[in-house]
């Protein structure tokens, strides 16, 4: 697997949001989004085998495979498996547009699964396909930067229902309020949450 990073922090978003997390951070994607704030994983990274990251995750029980785009690489799926076995939870962060079934189905392992919105100039990327293999530990993440990107979040859950939860995150530098404001006022079942590293770390880019 092609490594841009690894190192121990709080997850800053979803679910497990708070809690500490060993980050595996896979190199390479194949979207370009217009407010991605690891562009430093488009390329790059080191070859490191299944057996290495796992040594390396050590003691750490919470586990979190982003990029980049962790499923572009063909050993995600034995990776995830072995954490799994390890004992390990897992969240595997995904944007949406590659397949997604070859992720262990097990209940140690969430799925948070990316819609992309207007503002992000990869909407037309969304595999919908992908929805078929979200459950109710899994999480739907829409990253809303205005207006419009929150109307297109909003019609795109009332056609395409999903056990998942539901979360509502700013774009970086955003405003949360609008957010959560409107969210109050429509009596939508979603989380509002913000990136919990950037409130604490702003954008270092690890720790």
């Amino acid at each position: 697997m092609r490594v841009c990073e690894r190192f121990m922090s709080i997850q800053g978003e979803g679910q497990t949001i708070g809690v500490p997390t060993y980050f595996i951070r896979a190199a390479g994607c194949n979207l370009r989004c217009a407010w991605c704030d690891t562009g430093y994983a488009w390329e790059g990274g080191a070859e490191e085998t299944v057996g290495e990251i796992v040594a390396a995750v050590g003691d750490a029980m919470d586990v979190c495979l982003t990029g980049g785009e962790p499923m572009l690489q063909e050993d995600a799926p034995e990776l995830l498996r072995r954490l799994v076995a390890a004992g390990k939870r897992v969240v595997v962060e995904t944007n949406g547009s590659v397949d997604i079934s070859g992720i262990p189905k097990d209940g140690r392992v969430i799925v948070s699964l990316d819609v992309k919105c207007p503002s992000s100039g990869m909407s037309d990327r969304n595999l919908l396909s992908n929805l078929e293999h979200i459950g109710v530990k899994d999480q739907l993440k829409f990253v809303i930067g205005g207006q419009e990107d929150l109307e297109y979040a909003v019609r795109f859950m009332g056609e395409n229902p999903v056990p998942a939860s539901v979360i509502f995150s700013p774009v970086g530098g955003t405003d949360i309020r609008y957010i959560a404001e409107e969210v109050v006022r429509r009596g939508l079942p979603v989380r509002v949450l913000p990136q919990l590293h950037k409130v604490i770390w702003g954008d270092e880019r690890s720790v």
